[in-house]
């Protein structure tokens, strides 16, 4: 079943050249920090339109969290078992996260059952509690760039580039490994994935993973398979809690102890999850040539410094996000109101409330 997987390979998209963003740190042709935006040539994939029955129960779903008396579990136990009296009602914070896409996202991952979407949602906003990143800036949450700077001081998560549609890159690169497994480590790749998403242009609400599995000479941990368990656990996060985000998943040099733990782990990933995978086919095919490091036959000689890097990697995200919780409280601080206008430029909403 697994090797039909692997044999899977999508007709990649045309990509072209153009100069590197001017607003990447270059010192003697070395790039050390993100692209904030994408290449000219990316595209943005035009919207599914929509039946007038998903519109019907994008409405309901809608209409419930617009409850003012709307109060949410503080964890996914605490939603599991009902226990109404540690409820809290919905923050300013969580109100800009629960987005016309967010509904959208979360209807599409359950089938458009609004039910199952709504029951969803408030379980991950529970688990967004529990894990202590329901805050909307970074110096406000448990998890944040101080708690996690360790993970990342070989360079073994990056954000950098754009794909062929726009999508944020986020590489993945285990030969680099430095930490032993631990609970941090889980924390380090939510924290990068809430990350990315600051990145995302208006218009795009998904990802492209890039995940390389060559050793490293910096990696201290290599050679390991990850537990089991640690491996459901992020499935569990992605699938459940990152439902419609992953727009597309790169994989190469995967090492026999590589897809031993694919095999392992294989029954746990949803199957509209690995429709997305692509394994061991040339990233230059998905991702422009201008925004793609070098090590993958891209034209970006990106090198890794901790201490060039991971600041503005976060002051990057923060200013995003600054601007889109300014463009929140513009349009009202509405429950509903569309990434494409808090993410976009114009004054007037694309997407008001409630028509989609």
């Amino acid at each position: 079943m697994f090797s039909k997987l692997k044999g899977k390979v999508e007709s990649p998209s045309n990509s072209s050249s153009t100069s590197i963003d001017e607003k990447a740190t270059l010192v003697d042709d070395k790039v050390y920090t993100p692209f904030e935006k994408p290449s000219k040539d990316s595209k943005l994939l035009p919207e599914p339109s929509l039946s007038d029955d998903q519109k019907a129960k994008y409405q309901h779903v809608l209409s419930h969290f617009q409850n003012e008396d709307l109060t949410i579990a503080i964890s996914e136990d605490n939603h599991k078992h009902k226990d109404k009296s540690l409820y809290k009602p919905l923050t300013i914070d969580e109100k800009s996260w629960l987005t016309r896409e967010c509904f959208l996202r979360y209807l599409r991952a359950t089938k458009w059952n609004e039910i199952d979407a709504i029951d969803r949602i408030e379980l991950t906003l529970a688990w967004r509690r529990e894990f202590e990143i329901d805050k909307f800036y970074d110096k406000d949450n448990g998890v944040n760039g101080d708690l996690v700077s360790v993970e990342n001081e070989t360079g073994k998560e990056v954000i950098l580039g754009f794909d062929n549609d726009s999508r944020p890159c986020l590489y993945l690169k285990p030969g680099r490994q430095n930490t032993k497994t631990s609970q941090r480590q889980v924390q380090h790749l939510v924290y990068m994935l809430e990350r990315v998403i600051d990145y995302m242009p208006s218009g795009q609400d998904s990802l492209a993973l890039l995940i390389d599995f060559k050793a490293h000479p910096i990696g201290t941990q290599g050679g390991k398979i990850p537990p089991v368990g640690t491996g459901r656990q992020v499935l569990h996060i992605l699938q459940t809690h990152y439902p419609e985000r992953l727009g597309k998943a790169l994989l190469t040099n995967i090492p026999w102890l590589g897809w031993t733990f694919l095999k392992i782990i294989h029954p746990f990933i949803d199957p509209l999850t690995r429709e997305k995978l692509v394994f061991d086919q040339p990233f230059v095919n998905y991702v422009p040539s201008d925004q793609l490091d070098k090590d993958f036959n891209g034209d970006v000689n990106f090198e890794y410094d901790h201490d060039k890097y991971w600041k503005p990697m976060i002051e990057i995200s923060q200013k995003n996000k600054q601007r889109y919780f300014e463009r929140f409280e513009k349009f009202g601080s509405q429950i509903g109101l569309s990434e494409v206008d808090l993410r976009g430029e114009k004054d007037e909403l694309i997407y008001p409330v409630g028509q989609i």
